[in-house]
């Protein structure tokens, strides 16, 4: 994926189910990385100690490298255009939608843009686990917004008994396809599964001193430290002999049940010595950007899986099996295929993985 790219993560749930609340979390939880802030809502939205009420059309800094812009539907496209400018220097983008809001319509447009700074970063579903069956009451159309997520955070799970939230848990699971499903409380979602930190320069010995910013996060957290985090795991993979494409792309078609997101670089060899390709995989949407390699840098493929309730050993297992054997297991010229399909070609327009 080109450096220059910005995820774009849109953040959907019901009135009440928390997404504010998770938001702000995430904020705080920045830590270098500047975030974006797109409200698609109506009335007073609090971002920490700031309100935007109304405020349409309004871009607001919230102090720590990061912007929020209360907007309407209709101006969604122009405000991600205006965000993702090399001069605001962001990492990430972050639509909160209305509670009212159709979030497929929303997922549609960043898949149809033709702005080549921007990338579908996820659809994050959030759901209240107190409020769960009487919101399916008021509101069908909710198993049809689980059915197309990304990841889904049951909040407020510190609010129900754990045999109730074992069975929301288990509802949402059912109705949400392959997204991940994680429970969480006051919106603690870690945003690394979110989002990348932003990289922090650091003194010459590996130190680096404390900002204000990381100190208050660090009350917040020990403020909240019976506050369940959203629980997921990390698996890591580095293979020094080139990947076989057809294989790898079985494997990613084929991706498990709650791995949400995939990232990193994969080496092809002799398929294609003279690229790397970086990979961007969030639910079901897949890329892969070409580039050279750089000079001098090892020819190798690493990525990391980012999900929930998956086997860390099966997918390290799955992964080894797409390695290139030796020489008798070249592949054949035509297996690249595969991959080319979800390479973007520049100025085409995003296909629509949504419907």
């Amino acid at each position: 994926m080109s450096a220059q790219q910005i995820p774009v993560v849109v953040l959907a749930g019901f009135l009440g189910s928390g997404k504010t609340t998770l938001l702000n979390h995430l904020l705080r939880s920045a830590r270098g990385t500047r975030v974006g802030v797109l409200v698609n809502d109506f009335g007073s939205i609090e971002i920490d100690a700031m309100t935007v009420a109304g405020q349409v059309g309004s871009t607001v800094s919230l102090g720590n490298g990061c912007l929020c812009c209360a907007v309407d539907a209709s101006e969604l496209d122009t405000y991600l255009e205006t965000l993702a400018r090399p001069s605001s220097r962001l990492d990430v983008i972050v639509i909160e939608a209305s509670g009212l809001a159709e979030p497929q319509e929303l997922v549609r447009m960043i898949l149809a843009s033709d702005n080549e700074r921007i990338v579908y970063g996820g659809l994050v579903q959030v759901v209240d686990a107190t409020e769960f069956d009487a919101t399916r009451a008021r509101h069908p159309e909710t198993d049809r917004h689980l059915g197309i997520a990304d990841l889904v955070v049951v909040n407020k799970a510190d609010r129900v008994p754990d045999e109730e939230l074992r069975r929301v848990h288990t509802t949402v699971t059912g109705l949400a396809d392959r997204a991940a499903v994680v429970s969480a409380a006051y919106g603690r979602v870690d945003p690394e599964l979110l989002f990348d930190h932003a990289a922090r320069a650091e003194d010459p010995d590996g130190t680096r001193q404390l900002s204000f910013e990381d100190l208050y996060a660090e009350a917040h957290e020990a403020g909240h430290h019976d506050h369940p985090h959203a629980a997921y795991e990390t698996v890591s993979f580095t293979a020094d002999e080139p990947m076989h494409p057809r294989r790898l792309m079985d494997f990613l078609d084929s991706r498990p049940d709650g791995l949400y997101r995939i990232k990193g670089f994969v080496d092809f060899g002799a398929s294609d010595p003279g690229n790397r390709y970086a990979v961007h995989a969030v639910g079901r949407f897949l890329r892969f950007y070409p580039r050279p390699w750089p000079s001098g840098e090892r020819r190798r493929t690493q990525l990391v899986l980012i999900g929930s309730g998956t086997d860390a050993e099966a997918l390290r297992k799955a992964l080894d099996a797409c390695r290139v054997a030796g020489p008798h297991d070249v592949p054949e010229e035509h297996t690249m295929w595969g991959v080319l399909r979800y390479v973007p070609e520049p100025g085409q327009e995003a296909e629509d993985d949504a419907s």
